[in-house]
């Protein structure tokens, strides 16, 4: 994809941030490294009334309607970036700080009922994170081409998951305005549709009309709000198993960076500078919690996934060449060579050239000291022989990649067993991805595979509703219908590939999504008359 579809999804957030009155540092916006600055703090002071204000107008139930109404239209967006093997790192990293927000009861049974808690990744080079209603938390590939550790990294998530528990987002709104949620949600919604028309004119009316001009004012998360962030993502670090001394680091690095490059791009630093007393604070709040956790993580797999998000980010011929160029004799450390040569397969793979691909696999083999690091190359391996079409090395590379039941495995092995063609195999791909699906049902790469396998089995109507779901997941609600309506008339010819069972689940499905756009439109409708009553006749 070309760089040039990166400041749709970046300004379409952007104009998001203040339509909700929230400071630009909490979205991805050009060249701006919200969350990092923002990072770590420490302690549990959780502010009660923030909970409270924000419960008492913005509700747990609202808000997760209007992340969920902003997620359908950031998933169709082409920078919203869906690679198995960088979010499996990413998970990783996300997953231990929920679960000590849990431990540490900044997730109630409240927010836990009804909040995803969900982070992605956003194809922008520029360092950035940034949080959304309703449990988001979206981080940009520039800001993971960035850190040096997986720490750097983890205390970026810590302070956004820190504005998500603390209901920042929902304060926020609550100051900023006291129109109705469902106004609020259709509002964005047409600013996000502006947004990605190209239409500066348009979208800036978006921002000046209405509520949006009303809400910009109040721009930035307060002071409190971001120490707040500050010291709670420390304590989510140290309790997650992180080391804490991550945050403080990234505070330094960021600051030099701006001193060093200081072109306009890190607005963030200017409304929030980082001052040598706000460094000093992390570091004082990191000695008061002790020794770091000792890691039981390979640091190399923060290296190989930092040169993921460097091809990824920039996937220009002109950017894929340098990084075949990538020097693999100079570095002195293993990890640095590792992270140049797997940057330079990559990058190959990409390019398609698969002879200098080989080269760099080859080379770094015997160089991987764990586990970790040898899966990390499998999977790379796998990826290359699939993307030349080579099914019988890419069984070879799955075959030194422990059978683990991570999503990453199961969608690879979804696309050797396209190319095998071979039934059983076929069989049990179809059976690991159903059941898998019955899990997680917003999974819509894990749809799309299963409907390959179903159509090569020939279950025209399986293949059809998981193209379907595949579509509901990402949020394409009128997509899904069209995929459900031609499964009824398949269904209804009869033949190979039908049967009662599936048809069953594909009416009932249809009738389910057929319901929820009724009720879009019937909020987007309602929302228009709210704001404008001269249009309605009554």
């Amino acid at each position: 994809m070309k760089s040039s579809r990166s400041p749709r999804l970046r300004t379409g957030c952007l104009l998001l941030a203040l339509a909700f009155g929230l400071s630009p540092s909490a979205w991805p916006q050009s060249a701006a490294p919200a969350s990092p600055p923002r990072v770590p703090g420490e302690s549990q002071v959780r502010l009660p009334a923030l909970g409270e204000s924000a419960s008492d107008e913005f509700s747990l139930s609202t808000e997760k309607r209007v992340g969920e109404q902003i997620m359908r239209e950031i998933r169709r967006d082409p920078d919203y970036l869906e690679d198995p093997i960088l979010l499996e790192y990413l998970q990783s990293l996300w997953q231990p700080l929920v679960a000590a927000a849990r431990q540490r009861g900044d997730i109630g049974t409240d927010i836990q009922g009804l909040f995803p808690f969900e982070s992605f990744l956003v194809r922008d080079r520029n360092v950035n994170a940034f949080a959304l209603p309703g449990g988001y938390v979206g981080i940009n590939l520039g800001l993971i081409a960035m850190t040096v550790t997986r720490d750097e990294l983890a205390s970026v998530l810590a302070h956004e998951l820190s504005h998500v528990t603390q209901r920042h987002i929902a304060r926020s709104i609550t100051a900023a305005s006291r129109s109705s949620a469902v106004s609020l949600a259709a509002m964005l919604l047409g600013i996000l549709a502006a947004a990605k028309s190209s239409n500066a004119d348009m979208a800036q009316a978006a921002i000046v009309g209405g509520q949006a001009a009303a809400q910009q004012a109040q721009l930035n998360f307060s002071r409190d709000m971001e120490r707040e962030a500050d010291r709670n993502g420390l304590v989510l670090m140290s309790l997650g198993g992180f080391a804490p001394s991550g945050m403080a680091a990234m505070f330094e690095k960021l600051d030099q960076s701006v001193r060093l490059n200081d072109s306009g791009g890190f607005p963030y630093l200017r409304s929030h500078p980082l001052t040598i007393d706000r460094i000093g604070e992390a570091r004082q709040r990191i000695d008061s919690l002790g020794p770091a956790p000792a890691s039981t993580t390979s640091p190399l797999w923060h290296a190989l996934m930092q040169s993921r998000a460097r091809v990824l980010m920039d996937p220009s011929n002109q950017s894929l060449h340098r990084f075949q160029q990538a020097d693999i004799r100079g570095p002195a450390s293993v990890r640095d060579r590792l992270a140049a040569l797997y940057l330079r397969a990559m990058a190959s793979v990409q390019l398609r050239d698969f002879t200098v691909a080989d080269q760099a696999l080859a080379a770094g083999e015997p160089l991987l000291p764990d586990a970790t690091s040898r899966r990390a190359w499998a999977q790379l391996s796998t990826e290359a022989a699939l993307a030349r079409g080579d099914a019988t090395r890419a069984a070879a590379a799955l075959e030194r990649w422990a059978d683990d039941g991570s999503r990453s495995q199961l969608l690879l092995r979804a696309q050797l067993v396209l190319l095998q063609n071979d039934a059983a195999a076929l069989k049990r791909s179809a059976e690991q991805l159903q059941t898998w699906v019955a899990e997680h049902r917003d999974d819509g790469q894990a749809w799309q595979a299963l409907a390959g396998v179903a159509e090569r089995q020939g279950q025209s109507l399986r293949s059809v509703r998981a193209q379907a779901e595949a579509q509901a997941a990402i949020g394409n609600i009128p997509g899904a219908i069209d995929r459900l309506r031609a499964g009824q008339l398949i269904a209804r010819r009869g033949g190979p590939g039908t049967d009662f069972i599936e048809a069953s689940v594909i009416d009932a499905r249809l009738r389910d999504l057929v319901a929820q756009r009724r009720q879009l439109m019937s909020e987007q409708r309602g929302s228009q008359q709210r704001r404008d009553p001269s249009d309605n006749p009554e």
